[in-house]
């Protein structure tokens, strides 16, 4: 349906949620590991939600969904549990968002028209998709009596990912764009965690907004083969795998050099960070993402990440050292590299999901 042809909106609901990067200790928050630490980053571009409340006009309440990042408008009834699904995962084009407005439950009496949007690319291995879930989840949410809690929120988006859509899914991502700002979280056992968040001094969190550069490397990153390979090993292995031990470390020596202002220590958890997703594969540190580690040390970087599991395609998150126009010559450098190396321009987000109402036009 048109926006132009559409009845006047009874309200208009806005959200955002931040995306995350430098996912150190990732690997342990999935349900093989049973048990992990993790230290994360939420930082803009957000994933945007807006969504116009409208007056159901027939007997089915209509969603109209417009992905503006994929340039699709498209309309489908509501969804109605386990009746009329196709397409990959029994959804139609876009299975999470769609699965979201399934498991959500939106009133008989209303029609919605969701428009959906981020300036993170997408198969950036920062958590993007987690973070659209979780601002739908937060819009969706005002349609109901009660308030949901940022945990429950995230709770609810890692639910739908895994639950209901069946894929593989730490628990991090919705945990960091749920609650925004620098976390240390521990899983005590799969999926149940606790959340710290790590609150430093404004000249720390200015520095190290200052340092961090986030560079994509022009493809999605591609969960293929060498994923399932390495999940296969470690389910067979146990959650005390030996790979493992290295990747919990690094979060609690992340969260302790941030503290402490250390940004030389904080560089070396992401080094040391990457090289232990290295060692569960090679192929999970790719080409793509040593030429990019080799020109970050050639201009003094103290540390690099290769966001998420890792992979073809995807991010690196860089920690530079103190000098600006060194950092610049080096973000230079690196997308003189390939053309389709790209730094993504990123702010710390000391907020998580944010849900507000807009004036009904």
């Amino acid at each position: 349906m048109d926006r132009t042809e559409s009845p006047r909106a009874l309200r208009i609901i806005n959200s955002v949620a931040p995306i995350r990067i430098c996912d150190n200790g990732g690997w342990t928050d999935t349900w093989f590991a049973r048990h992990g630490k993790i230290f994360n980053i939420a930082v803009y571009p957000y994933a945007e939600v807006q969504m116009r409340v409208i007056p159901s006009i027939s007997a089915r309440t209509r969603i109209t969904i417009h992905a503006e990042n994929y340039g699709q408008r498209y309309t489908i009834d509501k969804p109605e549990k386990g009746a009329g699904r196709t397409g990959e995962g029994g959804y139609t084009k876009h299975p999470l968002l769609e699965a979201a407005l399934e498991y959500m439950h939106i009133p008989d009496h209303l029609a919605l028209e969701i428009s959906i949007y981020s300036e993170a690319p997408a198969g950036g291995s920062t958590g993007t998709s987690a973070a659209v879930s979780v601002a739908l989840i937060g819009a969706l949410d005002r349609l109901t009596p009660g308030v949901m809690t940022a945990h429950e929120v995230a709770r609810t988006a890692h639910k739908i990912e895994t639950e209901v859509l069946r894929q593989q899914c730490g628990i991090q991502d919705q945990l960091a764009s749920a609650y925004g700002g620098i976390n240390f979280i521990e899983m005590e056992e799969y999926p149940r965690a606790v959340i710290s968040p790590i609150q430093v001094p404004n000249s720390i969190w200015w520095e190290l907004e200052r340092r961090l550069a986030l560079v994509f490397l022009g493809q999605s990153h591609n969960s293929s083969e060498t994923h399932r390979m390495v999940i296969r090993g470690l389910e067979n292995a146990g959650p005390e795998a030996p790979q493992l031990t290295p990747l919990r470390q690094t979060a609690g020596r992340s969260r302790d050099a941030l503290f402490a202002g250390d940004f030389a220590g904080l560089g070396q958890a992401m080094i040391d960070n990457t090289e232990a997703q290295r060692a569960l594969h090679p192929d999970l540190v790719s080409t793509a993402h040593q030429a990019i580690i080799d020109t970050a040390r050639a201009h003094g970087a103290l540390g690099w990440k290769v966001n998420g599991a890792g992979g073809d395609g995807g991010s690196v998150t860089i920690l530079a050292g103190a000098d600006m126009p060194r950092k610049r010559a080096m973000l230079q450098a690196i997308e003189a590299l390939n053309t389709r190396f790209q730094n993504i321009p990123i702010y710390l987000s000391r907020a998580g999901l944010r849900v507000w109402e807009a004036p009904a036009e």
